[in-house]
């Protein structure tokens, strides 16, 4: 697989876990920074903000000095109503669609798509003190093979 394919499978992935939040939550610690705890993949960094009536995800890589990079910045908004929306990089589209539901009161699943493919299935949730987010990601859909993941978010 290729750096961007690689790159572009960690966006979705991280996108997933984070759409699952809503405006009802604006005084929850769920907003603000997100920092993925250590894993084989590049150090990776989320900031979540209302959007009435969703969030706005924006996701960055973090360089080797552990500060944003400017480039390849990915955001999504999504009203977590279950509809397809754009994922966007440097203000573009991917080709990448993500459908977010809230399905309780700190859980939500996301459905990945390109070309109206799936690629992944994740289901997210926030701990209840508001500290921790797992995600369980599905990766099957697009490669039969995979094994499923789970990551872990601490807020920063």
């Amino acid at each position: 697989m290729s750096w961007w394919g690689g790159f572009m499978k960690r966006v979705a992935i991280v996108l997933c876990l984070l759409s699952f939040v809503s405006t009802a939550w604006a005084q929850t610690p769920l907003f603000g920074t997100w920092i993925k705890r250590p894993s084989t993949t590049p150090p990776m960094m989320m900031v979540i903000e209302d959007a009435s009536p969703g969030i706005k995800i924006t996701y960055r890589m973090l360089g080797p000095d552990g500060e944003p990079e400017e480039q390849n910045v990915v955001t999504i908004v999504t009203a977590l109503d279950g509809k397809e929306v754009p994922m966007m990089m440097d203000g573009k589209p991917t080709g990448q669609t993500m459908a977010t539901l809230r399905t309780g009161i700190y859980v939500a699943s996301s459905v990945v798509r390109l070309e109206g493919k799936t690629l992944r299935k994740s289901t997210a949730e926030l701990s209840p003190d508001g500290k921790t987010l797992t995600v369980d990601n599905d990766m099957s859909a697009s490669d039969p093979g995979a094994e499923k993941k789970t990551e872990i978010w601490d807020k920063k």
